[in-house]
This record gives structure tokens, C-alpha cells and sequence, in this order.
């Protein structure tokens, strides 16, 4: 009455592996590798990145407090106003 969902076609020439979940490992050397490594990734990273953000951050908030300052009325203009 036809094929079963999952073998609906023959495929030819392709070669397919698997293993069993008994076999298998979510999280293999989770712990014991795979933090430190990420710790040792991001501290040879981290004299790239940091740096330009740093200055990207001083750059913007110099910028901020110029507006800021810009913006206030200058008090010597208004003195001999009545």
C-alpha cells in the first residue's frame, strides 16, 4: 500500500552514519575542557576588542557632556537684562 513515512524514497549513493544515543554524549569534557577554553579564547582576544570600545565609550561620553554643556544659556550674556 506504499512506503512508510521516513522511506518514502530510494535513495542511491549516499552513505549515511549514525550512533547510538546510548553511545553518545551531550556534554563531553564540559567542564574539564571546554571553560577553560573559552577563558583562554577570550583573554587572547580581549587586548583586540577591549581597547576600541574603551575609546569608542570615552569618545561618547566626552561627547554627551560637550552637548550637555552646550545646550545651558550663557549667564554673562543676560546680566543687564531687567
Amino acid at each position: 500500500m506504499g512506503r512508510t513515512f521516513g522511506n518514502l524514497t530510494r535513495m542511491r549513493h549516499v552513505i549515511t552514519y549514525s550512533l547510538s544515543p546510548f553511545v553518545q554524549r551531550a556534554f563531553p569534557h564540559y567542564f574539564s575542557k571546554g571553560i577553560p577554553n573559552v577563558l583562554r579564547r577570550t583573554r587572547a582576544c580581549a587586548l583586540r576588542v577591549v581597547p576600541p570600545f574603551v575609546g569608542l565609550y570615552l569618545v561618547y561620553t566626552w561627547g554627551t557632556q560637550e552637548f550637555e554643556k552646550s545646550k545651558r544659556k550663557n549667564p554673562a550674556t543676560y546680566e543687564n537684562d531687567k
